[in-house]
């Protein structure tokens, strides 16, 4: 499936009849089985229904951060993304792309 930013906001848990999605690099993951982490009162609440690649990246919960914009990012933080990214990849399934 495709979805645009728009779309993928509505998977950010606050509907329990959702399923709830985290994008990394523009890959969306199904984290819905991790939802005392991602749903509502989860320590990353705040990535749900994002592409949250440079906060992950950045190690950060800061609103401005959760963006997919990887520009300036260090060496260390990019291998610190693809770390995260295996993570997702052997834990949550990947059920489309983010698109603009």
């Amino acid at each position: 499936m495709e979805f645009t930013a728009q779309q993928l906001i509505q998977y950010n848990g606050s509907d329990p009849s959702k399923r709830i999605y985290v994008a990394i690099k523009g890959r969306v993951f199904d984290v819905t089985t991790g939802k005392s982490f991602y749903g509502p009162g989860g320590a990353y609440v705040m990535f749900a229904g994002k592409d949250a690649s440079r906060a992950l990246a950045k190690m950060s919960k800061n609103d401005e951060d959760i963006t997919p914009s990887l520009d300036g990012l260090t060496e260390k933080e990019i291998g610190v993304l693809d770390d995260w990214e295996k993570k997702f990849e052997a834990k949550y399934p990947v059920v489309g792309r983010v698109v603009s």
